[in-house]
């Protein structure tokens, strides 16, 4: 059962799982699988704030892909390009754009940094944590290398066979 609100989010209506949507946002383990090939990062970013109407002309959408680009550690003119163009962790970097592109209070970041190389992944951590504390987000961080929980975490349940069996503060 998958509570929000108090509620079973089978049983919301459609207005309420668009609410959903929008408060809580995922970054996926594998950004090769996880983006669009067909459309341009602008599109990809733009794409919620278009779904959940958070932009009200070209302009604004145009600034705000740009800001978040700029946050997340890329150039404003990687907009206009597809994201076969950029190596992983560009296409991660991609992928927390488009996740911080509704401004949710919750981020799933499912194992975000496994098919990255080290020296990408603590750039990643780096750029997670910086943004944890600038926008004051709550991230739900799945690894499996307790090594780099411990550097983004500030509370660790561990889990076996789906069930939690440690938690620590």
């Amino acid at each position: 059962e998958v509570l929000y609100d108090g509620k079973d989010i089978r049983k919301q209506t459609k207005q309420e799982r668009k609410e959903f949507t929008r408060k809580v946002q995922m970054i996926f383990q594998d950004p090769y699988s996880s983006l669009d090939p067909r459309l341009k990062v602008h599109d990809i970013i733009a794409e919620g704030m278009q779904i959940h109407h958070l932009v009200s002309s070209k302009k604004e959408e145009e600034t705000m892909v740009q800001r978040l680009l700029r946050q997340v550690g890329l150039n404003p003119e990687h907009a206009g390009r597809y994201v076969h163009e950029f190596s992983g962790g560009m296409r991660q970097r991609v992928c927390i754009a488009r996740a911080l592109s509704l401004s949710p209070q919750l981020i799933i970041a499912d194992e975000p940094i496994a098919s990255l190389d080290v020296s990408m992944q603590a750039q990643i951590i780096n750029l997670l944590v910086r943004l944890q504390k600038e926008r004051g987000l709550t991230s739900v961080f799945i690894a499996h290398d307790l090594s780099m929980v411990r550097h983004i975490s500030h509370q660790v349940g561990v889990m076996y066979l789906g069930n939690l069996i440690e938690y620590a503060q």
